[in-house]
């Protein structure tokens, strides 16, 4: 049975992680320009909001303390909570209407962020990398790209597939990935969904699954989407095989992660800006912090090394 996080209202939640060393469940609210994270026991916990200059679209957490933050127009460093924001790396793209969204890091320290074409008039958006592992001067390199909104970032457990979605595009790619050079090969369609139909709403009769949001892979390899306004979370096998769908109480999960001194408790973000008032009203959960346990574990979160 799904759960919601006390005070864990947001316009847009997404990037959730666990952080293990603090045993405390991080999140952002990107259009509200917040860090958000709970403090103490997470059936009980507090939640403590920190708030930036600019939308944030993914961080993680770094290995010698604090984070590493993708804002709209570059990489920041933030080595502790509420102190300074240090410019790491810009990005050479319009801030004004280009900004990073969905990312976080590999398994050997790296973080990875993609961006969004907020105008969604051509598939302009790509996928980075930024390498500063120990102490190194920071290497900034576009991995991937032709998307219109990056998302559903993911690595699978034995760092051979690297999974990457298009909001937009309805689709989510895979490529063989080569870790230590950090080299992408065969690209290729893993999941292409369905569009919207025309004139769908989630009470008519027109099936729509919804459209590829944040994902993660649990410790089984399988990969998790969120399907926005699909009103669920759908599990694949490295195959493509769909072997899970999870319904949501909200109509817009937007990302998942697997938290808990376990790795068992599923943690989701959602979404409530820009969603009609009904729909607010019959799924109050909307843009809270939703959590249930699974039988699969998950996978801990990568630290950036720096």
């Amino acid at each position: 049975m799904w759960t919601t996080l006390n005070d864990s209202l947001c316009q847009l939640g997404e990037s959730p992680f666990w952080h293990p060393h603090e045993r405390s469940l991080y999140w952002l609210d990107i259009p509200g320009r917040a860090i958000l994270r709970t403090r103490g026991e997470i059936e009980s916990a507090t939640v403590e909001r920190w708030a930036l200059p600019t939308e944030p679209g993914c961080m993680a957490p770094a290995a010698s303390g604090g984070l590493v933050l993708a804002l709209r127009d570059g990489i920041y460093r933030a080595r502790k909570w509420g102190g300074a924001l240090d410019l790491v790396m810009r990005v050479d793209h319009d801030a004004l209407t280009m900004r990073f969204n969905d990312g976080k890091c590999d398994a050997l320290g790296r973080f990875w962020a993609g961006t969004l074409n907020e105008a969604k008039d051509q598939p302009n958006a790509a996928l980075y990398c930024l390498d500063a592992r120990g102490g190194r001067a920071p290497l900034f390199t576009q991995m991937a790209n032709e998307a219109t909104t990056g998302n559903g970032l993911a690595f699978s457990p034995d760092a051979t597939t690297l999974y990457w979605a298009d909001t937009a595009a309805h689709r989510v790619r895979a490529w063989d990935w080569a870790t230590e050079a950090n080299t992408l090969s065969r690209p290729r369609v893993f999941q292409q969904f369905d569009a919207r139909p025309e004139g769908w709403t989630p009470e008519s009769s027109l099936r729509y699954d919804g459209r590829p949001d944040g994902a993660t892979v649990d410790a089984e390899g399988h990969y998790w989407i969120a399907m926005f306004e699909g009103g669920q979370l759908l599990r694949f096998a490295p195959s493509g095989e769909q072997v899970a769908a999870l319904a949501t109480p909200v109509q817009c999960p937007t990302m998942p992660c697997f938290g808990g001194d376990d790795l068992r408790t599923l943690f989701v973000t959602s979404a409530r800006r820009g969603r009609p008032a009904e729909e607010l009203e019959q799924r109050p959960a909307s843009g809270r912090v939703l959590a249930i346990r699974t039988e699969v574990s998950g996978l801990p979160v990568h630290f950036f090394d720096d």
